[in-house]
């Protein structure tokens, strides 16, 4: 059975959108969620049923720690990694779908607003990479940055812990991919050309919309399409290997625009594409929900049934292969078009690699293989 959500307080007139006064502008989640893990907290999940209710100040925060760990295994066999490093955990982009939310409520804070303003950052990424590619038994799999949250996000403004991680894979020729949807990378654009040259890089970067009041709403503090493109297509002509993720395909706000964006993306110079469907896991269902109903509440109903159409009447599908495509008439649609486009546009055309050869370790002679 389905879980209900009361959606009869968020609907407004066709068109309007924003009408409450507490709508914190510049963020994408409106409240925090319940986190899953602690026995006591307290969470704002039905606003109209508090009286009284004090938010803590929206100001970013920036929580420094010397973690344990930066390279992490990935075991989900539909992810198309098999490593990730994230010297940021929680994102101020605010992108109201990412399923990387979730991972938030692991280090005690909410899903919702925490997870945009509450930033953690591991100072001591760099050190930590260069002992892990020190190892031994290191055999130079390919590492995902930003498997989890964007690695240009506004804190690496401040703290360059991207740029560190980069300035140690290209001393040891470690091949990475990097996915992100900000254009501070192209302030990296030195070191990317040299990892260009020797083949260990490649970097994706995500639009999801050319609508910008759409991608305000959803992504707030994202850099816009026109930015993006732009990014593509300087860094495509220092040589690096582009690509554009379109994710997530939302049906009724933005799965009409993929061909759009793979031909844009293709003019600019990027060479191959990924995509997602949308989905709702954990309390990223609440969050949208909420969110989905504020904004476009004149068809919110639709877009949030076409959704649950998409996933066997529920917003989310934890099976492997199925949960990132969806199912059913529009997901196939969708998935039709990408292919179409696809081809279309030559994207994905070329089999291409990483060089995993070139990895050596300070002092080493020659090359590891």
């Amino acid at each position: 059975m389905k879980e209900p959500l009361r959606q009869d307080h968020y609907k407004t007139n066709p068109g309007q959108k924003k009408e409450s006064d507490a709508y914190i502008a510049g963020r994408g989640a409106q409240f925090n969620t319940k986190n899953r893990f602690l026995k006591e907290e307290r969470s704002k999940e039905h606003q109209e049923a508090i009286d009284e209710w004090e938010e803590a100040p929206v100001a970013t925060q920036y929580l420094e720690q010397e973690s344990k760990t930066i390279v992490n295994k990935v075991d989900s066999p539909d992810v198309g990694m098999s490593y990730s490093m994230n010297p940021y955990a929680g994102c101020e982009h605010g992108c109201i779908y990412c399923y990387a939310r979730n991972v938030h409520e692991y280090w005690g804070y909410s899903a919702g607003l925490d997870f945009e303003r509450k930033i953690i950052v591991k100072i001591n990424a760099a050190k930590l990479l260069r002992k892990f590619l020190m190892h031994p038994k290191w055999d130079a799999t390919p590492i995902m940055l930003s498997g989890n949250t964007d690695c240009y996000q506004p804190a690496e403004q401040k703290y360059q812990l991207t740029r560190g991680l980069l300035e140690v894979c290209n001393e040891f020729n470690q091949p990475v991919g990097i996915l992100t949807k900000n254009s501070w990378i192209l302030r990296d654009k030195d070191i990317l050309q040299e990892m260009a040259k020797k083949n260990i890089v490649s970097a994706m970067v995500s639009i999801t919309s050319f609508n910008e009041e759409l991608r305000r709403a959803m992504e707030p503090r994202t850099t816009t399409a026109k930015q993006k493109l732009k990014v593509i297509e300087e860094l495509s002509q220092a040589g690096v290997r582009m690509g554009v993720m379109m994710g997530p395909m939302i049906p009724g706000l933005n799965e009409h625009e993929m061909q759009r964006i793979m031909k844009a993306a293709s003019d600019h110079g990027a060479s191959f594409t990924a995509y997602t469907f949308i989905r709702l896991n954990g309390a990223i269902k609440l969050l949208f929900h909420d969110w989905l109903y504020k904004n476009f509440p004149d068809r919110a109903d639709r877009v949030w049934h076409l959704i649950e159409q998409s996933h066997d009447g529920k917003v989310n599908d934890s099976r492997w292969g199925v949960r990132m495509r969806g199912e059913g008439n529009i997901a196939k649609i969708v998935n039709q078009q990408y292919k179409k486009y696809g081809k279309l546009y030559g994207m994905n055309a070329e089999e291409w690699s990483l060089d995993r050869i070139r990895f050596r370790r300070p002092g080493q002679q020659g090359t590891l293989f």
